[in-house]
Formats: C-alpha cells, sequence, structure tokens
C-alpha cells in the first residue's frame, strides 16, 4: 500500500493538465469531483498496483489507449504471478574444493593448485601463486587460502561447501595452532611462526565462514580424482610460472590432465 502524496500526484498529472477519467477511478474519486480531486485524493491509501497505474497513465487522454494501457498492465501482472508459481525450487549444489600446493625441490619453484566439484561433478580448476623459492608449506597454504576464498562465496550463494586438503600442516595451522598463536600475540615457544602473514589470513577467513564450510583432511594421492586434478594444476603452476590464480582456460580432458606430470 502507498499514501497518496503530492510528489505521487504530481507523477501521475501535471499541474497545468487534467487528470483522467481511468486516473479518477484509480483513486476512487466519483463523477463530479473532478474539481477537488488533488484535496480529496490527499492521504489516501492505494495499492502498488493503483498507484502505479496512475502514474502510467499519465497525459494519456484516449480512453481506449487507457485501457489498453490497464489491460496490459494487469495481463504483465497476472504473468508475474504464474512466473513466480512456476518457478522450479533449485536444490542447493554440494560444492567441494580440493586443493594441493607443492615445490619442487623444496625449498624450490613452487605453485598450487584448486578443482571445484558440483553434485560429483567437476566444474572447474584453478592455478597459480608461482613462486621461484617457495615451499611445500607456503604453496600448500596458498592453496588453502584461496580455496576459503571460494568456500566464502559458494556459501553466501547458500551452498554447501566442503573443503579437502591433503596437507595436516595447513589445516593444524588455522584450526588448532593459530588459536594459541592468536592468544599469546601471535608468537610460540621455540622462536618465529614461520609463513604468519598467510595463516593470519586463513585463521580470520576461516573463522568468519567455519559455520558453513567443512574442512577435512585427505591423504595425498590415495585416489581421490580431485586430489589428483589439484595436484596436476600445481605442477602446471611451476611450468607455467603463473603468479597470479587463476581459471584453467583449456578443455578440461580429465584423463589428458591426470597424464600430466604429478607432484
Amino acid at each position: 500500500m502507498q499514501v497518496v502524496t503530492e510528489e505521487l500526484l504530481n507523477l501521475g498529472v501535471d499541474k497545468d493538465k487534467e487528470i483522467n477519467e481511468s486516473q479518477l477511478v484509480l483513486l476512487d474519486l466519483k463523477e463530479g469531483e473532478e474539481s477537488q480531486w488533488r484535496n480529496l485524493s490527499l492521504n489516501k491509501e492505494l495499492s502498488d498496483a493503483r498507484a502505479e497505474l496512475f502514474v502510467l497513465l499519465s497525459g494519456i487522454e484516449d480512453k481506449e489507449i487507457q485501457d489498453k494501457v490497464i489491460f496490459n498492465y494487469k495481463a504483465l501482472q497476472k504473468f508475474r504471478k504464474q512466473e513466480k508459481v512456476q518457478a522450479p525450487v533449485l536444490d542447493a549444489h554440494n560444492v567441494t574444493i580440493y586443493c594441493d600446493g607443492g615445490c619442487t625441490p623444496n625449498p624450490g619453484k613452487a605453485g598450487s593448485g584448486i578443482a571445484v566439484y558440483r553434485n560429483d561433478e567437476l566444474s572447474e580448476l584453478w592455478y597459480g601463486l608461482y613462486e621461484d623459492m617457495g615451499t611445500n608449506n607456503t604453496a600448500e597454504l596458498g592453496a588453502l587460502y584461496e580455496s576459503l576464498l571460494m568456500a566464502q562465496k559458494e556459501a553466501e550463494n547458500g551452498n554447501r561447501v566442503e573443503i579437502k586438503c591433503d596437507s595436516m600442516y595447513s589445516i593444524n595451522c588455522i584450526k588448532v595452532w593459530a588459536v594459541s598463536w592468536e592468544k599469546k600475540g601471535w608468537t610460540k615457544k621455540g622462536g618465529e611462526i614461520k609463513n604468519l602473514e598467510i595463516i593470519k589470513f586463513a585463521y580470520y577467513l576461516y573463522n568468519s565462514i567455519k559455520k558453513d564450510v567443512t574442512l577435512s583432511h585427505i591423504k595425498a594421492h590415495s585416489g581421490f580424482e580431485g586430489n589428483e586434478l589439484a595436484d596436476r594444476m600445481t605442477m602446471y603452476t611451476i611450468q607455467e610460472k603463473c603468479k597470479a590464480f587463476v581459471k584453467y582456460d583449456k578443455e578440461i580432458n580429465i584423463d589428458a590432465i591426470l597424464k600430466m606430470k604429478a607432484g
């Protein structure tokens, strides 16, 4: 419902124009009340549909055209209602994100890879974060962080998300050890916390989404297709020396990709 204001009336009828017949009906005014229509209309309550039609009929003097506008508007409203009723309700996707990172040698040339599955079907592959002198741990943490960023977007879209990571080091960093490190002002007994910056980023991001995202460990090279594909994307990163983290834009031929160099 809308309250009739001067602004609404001015949208429907210019001050130097006369109100048309259909607009009078929309304002629930009777014949003979044309001269006082503004005063009689102010502060009335109108349905949203009547208010919209009142404005749409602005400046239309021909009654046949007025009737056509009203007919078309009602037909459109009816169509919209049917569309809402008939629209299928889509189930949320089950999204699984496999992440991996690697280095050759260690330390040495490093990269990260991700394989994304939707309802158990491979959807996309990602690779990047190349470092000339990285480590297995920096590469694994980078892959996990990128996975958390993806998971955040998927969860916001209502999808159920699980991240599968083969690095217990990375998982412990953000699920276990960082809890204690934060309480101690990001320090630990025995020396510095290596890779602290990326650990902080991943830790805070994980805490912000952990109610919507599952993070679990899988054993590397143990028969999980997604883990193997993420591994191949890691090695592809090292081959291409890609520093950005980007979507794999070539044809996704799973058999061919699995034949690529493994880490």
